[in-house]
Formats: C-alpha cells, structure tokens, sequence
C-alpha cells in the first residue's frame, strides 16, 4: 500500500474551492494507496515523475518515484510516497506543468 501526502497548501485550496465535494476529491486521491499506478503521466524529471488525476474539469498533480512505479508490480509498492502539490483548471493546465517542472528543477521534490 502506497503512502498518500497532500499538502497543507493544497487541501486548504480544495476545501475552499469545492467545499462539500471536497471529500469526494479526497477520496479519489487517496485510491491511489491502493491503485498507485492511476492517473495520466505528464513528465518525469529525474527519477519523480509527474501524474495526473481528473476530477470533472479540474486536474490534481501530484509526484512519485519514476522508478519504482515503472519496474515494481502494484503489490510491491509498499514504500512508494505519492505527493499531490497541485491544481488547475483547464483554462490554467499547462502553466501549472511548466511550474512544476520548474520548481523539480530546481529545488527537488523538497520544494514542495
């Protein structure tokens, strides 16, 4: 079973936006402890990879070990880390990539 961190930042963000439907939101992230292989790669940096969850017309990024998920079997991934860092609607997608992509650049996983 994978691990699932959402960040402060990010839950703040989602229970402002979605209110009631937030925990809805949730749980579709936190699926992903047991079906760690969900979602829609966007990039890898390194070794962190960088995934996509769609939630009507919003998307949840988030970032794991490129690695592991890639050569791993869904039972072995028990010390696999799952890290949501952001949203986006449509209109704002490919500028929160770029960001992201940026920002694993720079500072690592840890800029997060």
């Amino acid at each position: 079973m994978a691990v699932v961190i959402i960040t402060k930042r990010l839950e703040k963000e989602i229970n402002k936006k979605f209110k009631e439907e937030s925990i809805a939101i949730f749980t579709l992230m936190r699926e992903l402890q047991n079906q760690p292989k969900k979602g829609k790669e966007i990039s890898v940096i390194g070794r962190i990879l960088v995934k996509e969850l769609k939630y009507k017309s919003y998307r949840f990024y988030f970032i794991m070990d490129g690695y592991k998920i890639k050569f791993l079997k869904t039972d072995e991934l028990k010390d696999l880390v799952i890290k949501f860092v952001r949203m986006s609607d449509k209109n704002s997608q490919q500028k929160v990539i770029d960001e992201i992509k940026t920002l694993l650049r720079e500072l690592g996983e840890e800029g997060f």
